[in-house]
């Protein structure tokens, strides 16, 4: 693993630590994706299957992406705001800092008597008592199978099946560049233990709705290129997703539209919501798009990050697109000089 600033616990040690304590409470960031959502659920089940109690928190009182409703122990989420059962051990997955869980999740990690973090975002604050965080590992989930079979949980059916849908998600269908040996090590063990791979593939890849395909539609239709076409950059606006009739999860997977463009290295699509503009990138080559939304006080992986800035639509456009001309005409320019 990349040892990071956050942690101070082994696997092996967080397992001890898992296992001295019960009343867990598990909680992600908000607008939860597959990794987050499977980590979560995955780990309150190897939790239950040794004989402790654990519920699955979400950070906001927000609906889930339809397409994840088909996880195992999902009906059971319970929104952090207004939450009063038992927490006594909080452990934090898939979230780096306090910024990315809502102000409820943030409060009831401070009451809880022991906390926990596993996650593989790197961030340069621990924001738990003890955390491991390895930012070399595919996917929380890997971890969280790994910590599984550490506590001596049952790893076979519902934690199988959680743990490779995060894995699956968070390397684009093993596309990215995540997908290396130990992560399709791990996936072959999940799908021996019961993760059925085209049952997943159909729930989260083959049942978009239509307003997200058409919010795709009218991402292509307003690309912007530049840097020579090495980056592609698009937005929505509220009008969009009401005219649709469309969520924020319909959006998710529109980005992998540009990504998927022969010359594009680096994709970015922002979404107008009430107060702000929410930013992703993708990027399929070495550019660190997690250091470019570090400037905008974003963050994530080298090869997908986030950000969210204030202003109008228009202007976080023109923003953006100044930075990326930046970032990737240098590049490009620096390559044509060497050549």
């Amino acid at each position: 693993m990349s040892v990071t600033s956050q942690t101070n616990i082994d696997l092996a040690a967080l397992a001890g630590f898992l296992r001295e304590h019960d009343d867990f409470v598990i909680c992600g960031h908000v607008s939860p994706d597959g990794d987050c959502l499977g980590s979560q659920l995955a780990l309150m089940h190897a939790l239950r299957s040794i004989g402790k109690r654990a519920v699955c928190l979400l950070a906001k009182d927000e609906p889930i992406d339809a397409r994840l409703e088909f996880l195992p122990g999902v009906g059971g989420l319970l929104p952090a705001p207004g939450y009063a059962g038992p927490a006594c051990t909080f452990v934090a997955v898939d979230v780096p800092t306090r910024d990315r869980m809502n102000a409820a999740a943030t409060h009831l990690l401070t009451r809880c008597e022991h906390s926990a973090t596993i996650d593989h975002h790197a961030a340069d604050e621990r924001m738990t008592e003890v955390a491991y965080v390895d930012p070399d590992a595919a996917s929380t989930t890997m971890l969280v199978w790994e910590l599984a079979g550490l506590i001596g949980a049952d790893r076979s059916g519902a934690v199988a099946v959680c743990c490779y849908t995060g894995l699956v998600t968070d390397t684009g269908r093993f596309q990215y560049q995540n997908t290396d040996h130990a992560a399709l090590a791990a996936a072959a063990a999940m799908v021996e233990a019961g993760a059925e791979p085209a049952m997943v593939a159909r729930a989260i890849f083959q049942s978009r709705s239509l307003p997200s395909v058409q919010l795709e539609a009218l991402v292509v239709d307003r690309a912007r290129f530049g840097a020579d076409g090495a980056y592609a950059l698009s937005w929505l606006g509220l009008e969009d997703f009401a005219r649709l009739g469309a969520v924020r999860a319909d959006a998710e997977p529109v980005i992998d539209a540009l990504r998927s463009l022969r010359g594009v290295a680096v994709a970015c699509v922002l979404r107008e919501q009430p107060d702000s503009v929410r930013g992703s990138f993708r990027a399929k080559d070495d550019t660190d798009v997690a250091a470019l939304a570090r400037t905008m006080g974003g963050g994530g992986h080298k090869a997908a990050a986030g950000f969210t800035i204030s202003g109008p639509i228009e202007a976080a456009v023109e923003r953006i697109g100044i930075l990326l001309e930046k970032a990737l005409g240098t590049d490009i320019a620096a390559e044509e000089h060497t050549a």
